[in-house]
């Protein structure tokens, strides 16, 4: 793109070093106005600094924009999710990539509204987050521009981002000087480390890149039993404490943090092609996801569930990769919601050192019949003689199969 064409753009803002480092390459490579954005997605950081970083770095008041999304993120992103059951290669919580389409989404409403003419993003040019925010971008408009810094500028090492900072006299903490030991991602619902200490999959992670739980060798050898309330298929009490959203997630998080939950080690496999290494803590959403599971057991028609559970892995893969504005995903969502309609009740669980097990589940809307599963003698609706017939129906074609492989000896 001509970078005359550029007069104002919207940067996703961290207040960090590297988008600080972005945020003056905008300004002295495209000499256009810069708008940040900084999104309290509940990463647990004082975000003040980012705004006083900005205007030091010369952006005007009226474009600093720090708003906080935890609630919307919970409410309209997470839960949605979750109400999938969805995970990436079968562990993987998503928490990174349900992240971005909000970030996207709220970049280009405040692009619109100051008249930007592009939008960036602070993502390399190896990972996914890229291909995320730029789908989101694009989905929502068409025919906006986007600077990935990453992928033009030819600073390639991180002395050269130092040298930059420094004749642009960006403040650099002392910490920052030296290779971070690992990078990390953290929003409400999970921190994600991975690079330099983690690329080798074969060395455990070392204890330091854990921060949202405690090691499940050292938590309590007290089992914690706590009951979730669901309607239509979304949290939304703990101990029959109603509570919002984001506030719900944050007591499930406490909840995880302090009895090891929610760790995991996970070798996947990028959109763009690579293998990573990454360590991810959700200890809220490993809780919410069995709870969510449990509840559906009892409300859940076999053939609805069943289905639902041969979709996840696309919808979970959608996320991933970044087509949260899909139409395909849109569609696999107006499914789920409906399947969820009569997902009301409470499940009870027991947290102990790493583990969750949902022991206890009920519901206005249960599917559970007891006279029908006992052992005992009953007037109950099933006659145990009916099922002769359904074992001889189902038999049939493998009888059928028998016969021909005796005759040719295979």
């Amino acid at each position: 793109m001509a970078q005359k064409d550029i007069k104002r753009v919207v940067l996703a803002y961290s207040g960090g070093l590297d988008t600080s480092i972005i945020l003056k390459w905008l300004q002295t490579t495209y000499g256009c106005e810069v708008v940040t954005f900084t999104a309290d997605l509940g990463q647990g950081e004082e975000l003040e600094p980012a705004r006083k970083k900005a205007e030091l770095l010369g952006i005007k008041p009226e474009h600093i924009f720090i708003e906080d999304l935890r609630e919307e993120f919970v409410r309209d992103y997470v839960f949605p999710m979750f109400r999938a059951n969805a995970q990436y290669e079968g562990v993987y919580l998503l928490g990174t990539s349900i992240a971005r389409p909000l970030i996207a989404k709220k970049q280009i409403e405040i692009a619109r509204m100051v008249g930007a003419d592009a939008v960036s993003h602070g993502a390399t040019g190896k990972g996914n987050d890229q291909v995320r925010f730029e789908l989101g971008y694009y989905a929502l408009e068409p025919d906006i521009k986007v600077i990935a810094p990453w992928r033009e500028w030819d600073m390639k090492s991180r002395e050269q981002l130092i040298a930059f900072a420094e004749e642009h006299q960006i403040p650099i903490a002392k910490d920052k000087r030296g290779d971070a030991p690992f990078s990390v991602d953290a929003n409400l619902l999970h921190s994600s480390s991975e690079g330099k200490v983690l690329e080798d999959p074969w060395v455990e992670p070392p204890e330091y890149v854990h921060m949202r739980t405690i090691s499940p060798e050292d938590a309590p050898d007290v089992v914690t039993e706590i009951v979730i309330d669901f309607e239509k298929g979304d949290a939304v009490a703990v101990d029959g404490v109603k509570m919002s959203p984001a506030t719900l997630l944050t007591k499930l998080n406490e909840l995880g943090r302090a009895n090891g939950v929610g760790r995991l080690d996970l070798v996947e496999n990028r959109f763009v092609g690579m293998k990573s290494r990454g360590v991810y803590e959700t200890p809220g959403g490993t809780i919410l996801l069995q709870a969510h599971r449990g509840i559906e057991s009892i409300t859940l028609d076999r053939g609805a569930a069943h289905l639902k559970d041969e979709l996840m892995p696309k919808y979970a893969e959608l996320i991933y990769n970044g087509f949260w504005f899909s139409p395909e995903r849109e569609m696999l969502q107006a499914l789920i919601d409906r399947s969820q309609e009569l997902v009301t009740g409470r499940v009870r669980l027991k947290l102990y050192k790493g583990n969750v097990r949902v022991v206890g589940r009920q519901s206005p809307y249960s599917l559970y019949d007891q006279d029908l599963v006992t052992f005992e003698e009953g007037a109950v609706a099933y006659d145990h003689r009916d099922a002769a017939g359904f074992i001889k129906l189902n038999a049939l074609r493998l009888r059928t199969l028998g016969k021909r492989d005796r005759k040719t000896g295979r």
